[in-house]
């Protein structure tokens, strides 16, 4: 699969945009497991041109990481056509726009997925950004806003149309926000439409790798996109790789090994921001963590992790938890 130029190889495997969870540190580990691709944090336009140091922030990018795209939103055409120009000399290999953030504080403004309710100016926009910059442009959106307007297959053509380079869709409308399952049978309708040429990216519930598999034979898709299956499992990309490449489970990761791995996340997020950002930000992913699932008696241990202060502190509850309740 191609985007423009950027060969990302045959069914790759992206990590998603997310908002407080896709920083630098984040990305590179998850690249290290596999990721084909990674995608930072969501960018807003109007802060990035009233040069937001927060924000500006967040368009550090490492060679290591590469293929890397910045995410943007907004809701007004010159307002994203100037936050685009500023991401390009951020030197990312993609820019993505932002069509399907759900959030009230973002689509209900009119941002994200509230550009479902205003297609026009989601055009305009897109076609704006796309003539604005020489870097490849794509699109990350949903089915629609609701079950009555589920818009997507129409929708694809009019942005491909707009010139971008690529479209991931999210199966859900922003109505479910992220409840309900995932509905694929419209993005595989939009893969097969023989009009689109573009790359199609699926996204929404690739939770393992059968699954991941299972959405490339079964909607014919170009990539998979894997977003709150990597809170706390950045090692799931390990996982889905091989199991595409070879159709075997992977070799057994053990649950110490595992646990390594989370305690080099709190490592590597304290190291980029300092101890206090540091735990506060990487204590979601040790909550969300699928390793302590199923530990009996575990409610007390998991609200003490969440209340850990410092690195010693969490290190010395992560200890306890590989002692006691993680086999050898």
């Amino acid at each position: 699969m191609k985007i423009r130029d950027i060969d990302l190889g045959t069914r790759p495997v992206m990590l998603a945009p997310m908002e407080d969870v896709t920083d630098p540190a984040f990305r590179l580990m998850c690249k290290r497991f596999g990721a084909d691709m990674v995608y930072t944090e969501f960018v807003s336009a109007d802060a990035l041109i009233r040069s937001v140091s927060k924000t500006e922030q967040k368009l550090a990018i490492a060679d290591e990481e590469r293929p890397v795209a910045i995410q943007i939103y907004g809701r007004d055409t010159a307002t994203m056509v100037e936050a685009a120009r500023i991401v390009e000399r951020a030197r990312p290999d993609v820019l993505d726009l932002n069509f399907g953030c759900p959030v009230k504080r973002v689509a209900g403004k009119g941002a994200g997925a509230g550009m479902l309710q205003n297609v026009p100016l989601m055009l305009e926009i897109t076609r704006a950004v796309v003539d604005a910059v020489r870097i490849p442009v794509t699109v990350k959106t949903r089915l629609g806003w609701d079950d009555g307007h589920k818009i997507i297959v129409t929708l694809a053509e009019q942005l491909q149309d707009c010139g971008i380079a690529a479209l991931t869709i999210h199966g859900r409308t922003r109505a479910q926000m992220y409840t309900g399952e995932a509905d694929w049978t419209l993005i595989g309708e939009v893969k097969n439409n023989p009009r689109m040429h573009i790359p199609i990216i699926g996204n929404g519930d690739i939770t393992t790798p059968q699954r991941a598999r299972e959405c490339f034979d079964r909607y014919g898709v170009d990539a998979v996109m894997i977003g709150r299956a990597s809170f706390g499992r950045p090692w799931i990309f390990r996982e889905v790789k091989h199991y595409l490449q070879t159709g075997q489970e992977p070799d057994t990761l053990t649950p110490h090994w595992k646990l390594d791995v989370l305690r080099q996340e709190v490592e590597d997020s304290v190291s980029l921001l300092d101890e206090r950002r540091g735990i506060l930000h990487v204590r979601r992913h040790l909550a969300a963590t699928p390793l302590f699932k199923g530990i009996p008696n575990f409610r007390e241990t998991r609200i003490a992790m969440l209340r850990a202060e410092t690195k010693a502190e969490l290190f010395a509850i992560l200890d306890r938890i590989g002692a006691e309740y993680l086999p050898r």
